[in-house]
């Protein structure tokens, strides 16, 4: 009986700890880019890091991995968003997180698609206009 209730606690803890939340709680180095500029970025191998942008659904920012970078220079881990705490609509940051692999170089491209819907394409000429990538020159260095 001790055995059922110990393996029926510890399944709620599981579940609670998967559903809320980032699903990592590392950044790593963290890079900080914006619309229309190119941030040079510079990691070991091994090196986590993350590349933030500036973000505000409310009023119509929808940020996206234009394609996943060269595997062998840095892999994906996941897009994590942040509040800035400051109640509805108050926007926040929307982060990208990799893992530096073999030293060389790959470019990372992220868009904000403002106000385009579903299918990720500016419809009106204002979508188009504040619409723009963040783009990221990416070298990883061998470990030192």
């Amino acid at each position: 009986m001790i055995r059922r209730t110990l393996a029926a606690a510890l399944l709620v803890l599981l579940a609670a700890g998967c559903g809320g939340g980032s699903a990592v709680s590392d950044y790593g180095k963290v890079v900080k880019g914006a619309k229309g500029a190119t941030v040079r970025v510079e990691v070991r191998s091994g090196q986590r890091f993350s590349l933030s942008v500036p973000e505000n659904a409310s009023v119509g920012d929808s940020w996206d991995l234009v394609e996943v970078p060269d595997a062998k220079v840095a892999s994906f881990i996941s897009e994590e968003h942040e509040s800035d705490g400051g109640g509805p609509g108050s926007g926040g940051t929307t982060y990208f997180v990799f893992n530096g692999k073999q030293p060389g170089t790959t470019e990372i491209r992220l868009r904000d698609c403002w106000r385009c819907g579903q299918d990720k394409t500016p419809t009106t000429e204002e979508s188009k206009r504040q619409s723009g990538e963040a783009i990221f020159a990416v070298t990883v260095v061998g470990a030192r």
